[in-house]
């Protein structure tokens, strides 16, 4: 099958024009799924702000929708600081007059057993996952939400089963997926839609930010994944987009799964990994979209050994 000639703008599935005139807030908009979010979002008419805490990867991504003809300004912003929230939610709204939508996905979180986690680190990663997302949907809702509606995505992970390793992620996304829940039902009178997504194995540029000894460990993940690849950053954010359309009217309270079924493998059924030939069928075949999307370095590297597989994102 020939490949599809890359295409010089986002080919998003949605309508043109889905969310002309609005205001959308993309927290860690300077990367990775933030960064293709924000992007799709600007193609759809969006005026997307993102948020962040490196100026220079927000200008970057800021330039990239400009010259694809988008709308973007930026805001840097600690999330953890409660001031710091409630005065940038008041930027923006001075700036824009609006905010019709929050995707709520800056995080970060490293690779260590409970046993190794310091009280210190753990605070970070809360802070990071949980609170920092916490204060600024709560400041969204407060500042304008409260009076005009909105929509509200969080950006959670893979939970199901645990996350052995990374535990302190794994709590808090945990918790940001209770707290999308209370909020779905404390907000929903004020005509404000909370939901989630949450992504599987995706190749994206945060899987550059693991030490380099993880990378056999990162290109193997694939074989636990039933679809037989990681997904990409284009499929996230297609999730998160008909979450905040209009046709996710009714739906709020839910976390949307984007992982290839990797929760449902199961030890007593064998994994019957796809060949290349079944990867390629049209229900399953890799939606790339984002026409920016880069690989991430770690599957760059040379092969692993002949008893693992090289993914292909």
């Amino acid at each position: 099958m020939t490949a599809p000639a890359p295409s010089p703008h986002y080919r998003s599935v949605f309508a043109p024009g889905l969310f002309k005139d609005q205001v959308i807030l993309v927290t860690g908009g300077g990367s990775g799924i933030g960064r293709c979010t924000a992007h799709e979002l600007a193609r759809l008419g969006a005026q997307v702000v993102l948020l962040g805490r490196q100026p220079d990867k927000l200008a970057t991504v800021q330039a990239e929708i400009e010259a694809d003809g988008g709308c973007a300004s930026t805001e840097l912003c600690d999330i953890r600081q409660e001031d710091a929230v409630v005065a940038m939610v008041q930027r923006v709204l001075a700036r824009h007059g609006r905010l019709d939508g929050l995707v709520n996905n800056a995080g970060g979180q490293y690779m260590t057993p409970l046993s190794a986690i310091s009280a210190k680190g753990w605070e970070a990663v809360v802070n990071t996952n949980l609170t920092g997302g916490f204060l600024v949907a709560r400041e969204c809702y407060r500042q304008h939400m409260a009076a005009h509606g909105g929509a509200i995505v969080n950006i959670v992970a893979d939970i199901w089963g645990s996350m052995p390793g990374m535990g302190h992620s794994g709590a808090a996304r945990a918790g940001m997926v209770s707290l999308t829940e209370t909020a779905s039902l404390e907000w929903a009178a004020d005509g404000v839609r909370v939901n989630a997504v949450a992504p599987g194995y995706i190749a994206s540029s945060g899987m550059d930010h693991y030490p380099p000894e993880a990378a056999e460990h990162l290109r193997a993940m694939r074989q636990t994944v039933p679809l037989g690849r990681f997904g990409n950053e284009a499929e996230v954010s297609a999730a998160i987009v008909f979450l905040l359309s209009p046709a996710a009217s009714f739906i709020s309270g839910s976390t949307l799964r984007v992982d290839g079924a990797r929760p449902q493998t199961r030890l007593g059924w064998p994994m019957a990994v796809p060949t290349p030939a079944q990867r390629e069928r049209a229900a399953v075949r890799p939606f790339d979209g984002f026409h920016r999307a880069q690989v991430p370095r770690v599957f760059a590297q040379p092969a692993p050994p002949h008893n693992a597989q090289e993914p292909q994102p």
